[in-house]
């Protein structure tokens, strides 16, 4: 697939398409510039974490940094039209506008709100900048979706690796505790960890409903993280579903499921849910189980509305 512009690499793009002097609102602004570069289907598809476009994300923060700099004004509330100096911008940087072009158009004193350099050093201000030091290919948006992956990344490992060092009912407890989380046992949450014999493995029980005439088995293997879980563990969860009149379950595990695993699952009439470490370390974050929130970041934007 095709390489994803960067924020600033669409600047030159929507001050072309502005040039005709047109007053265009975002959502215009972002197709047009997306159909004259000429954007593909996957590209216009990609989604942030977040699950904004990530095309129309560039794009607005182009706009959004165009007009901070005066390169774009806004007549009326939500439209933007060209202006002499973006005219001269383009001009000037026909084939690609970069942050460092941006960065000199900037007022002193005014220049906290240009995203700083990919570099750890702090700048001291414009001047220090040199022209060949790299520069910040992220919008400040996916510095920080991309900064979250990389924590929930970092704290997923740590899950599993906690998980894994635990005792098997200690798991089994959690892994419990999850689908409660999830909304699972109904109104009134319950779950209840079994020692059953002859099960095959059950680990547990969840209530759908508080007669229990709904249930769903689960099965809890608290394996080696570079384990792989194969077909034979999951017949062997299958006969133990028969055996209770079960209709579906959920295996879960600290490890992988291999292919045949997977496809077992799918081809049996017992509706069968397979949980592997990742999903269950990303499920546990979702849901907060095992771990808490640190801080919370305020995204804010302008509200147009105030200044009506």
């Amino acid at each position: 697939m095709t390489v994803m512009p960067t924020w600033d690499q669409f600047m030159a793009p929507v001050l072309t398409v502005m040039s005709d002097g047109a007053v265009r609102g975002i959502r215009e602004i972002r197709a047009t510039t997306a159909q004259a570069e000429r954007l593909t289907e996957a590209q216009l598809d990609e989604l942030l974490p977040s699950g904004q476009r990530k095309a129309e994300n560039r794009i607005g923060w182009a706009v959004s940094y165009l007009n901070r700099v005066g390169a774009l004004q806004r007549p009326t509330r939500g439209q933007y039209s060209i202006t002499d100096g973006g005219r001269q911008l383009l001009a000037a940087h026909p084939h690609g506008i970069t942050e460092l072009d941006l960065r000199l158009l900037v007022r002193t004193g005014d220049e906290w709100w240009i995203q700083k350099g990919s570099s750890t050093r702090p700048l001291a201000g414009l001047h220090d900048l040199a022209d060949n030091e790299a520069i910040t290919t992220l919008d400040p948006v996916e510095q920080i979706e991309q900064g979250i992956e990389r924590i929930h990344a970092e704290v997923a490992a740590d899950l599993l690796a906690r998980l894994h060092a635990q005792v098997p009912a200690f798991f089994e407890q959690a892994v419990l505790d999850l689908l409660i989380a999830m909304g699972y046992g109904g109104a009134e949450g319950r779950a209840t960890r079994t020692q059953l014999t002859n099960d095959g493995g059950i680990d547990g029980i969840v209530d759908q409903d508080a007669l229990g005439l709904s249930r769903i088995y689960v099965q809890a293997k608290r394996y080696s993280l570079d384990a792989v879980v194969g077909r034979p563990e999951i017949q062997a969860f299958v006969g133990a579903l028969h055996g209770n009149q079960a209709g579906q379950g959920v295996f879960i595990t600290t490890a992988r499921f291999s292919g045949g695993a997977q496809e077992y699952a799918k081809s049996v009439p017992t509706r069968i849910v397979l949980i592997d470490g990742a999903r269950l370390a990303a499920l546990m974050i979702r849901y907060s189980v095992g771990v808490q929130v640190k801080r919370t970041v305020h995204i804010v934007e302008v509200d147009e509305d105030f200044f009506e």
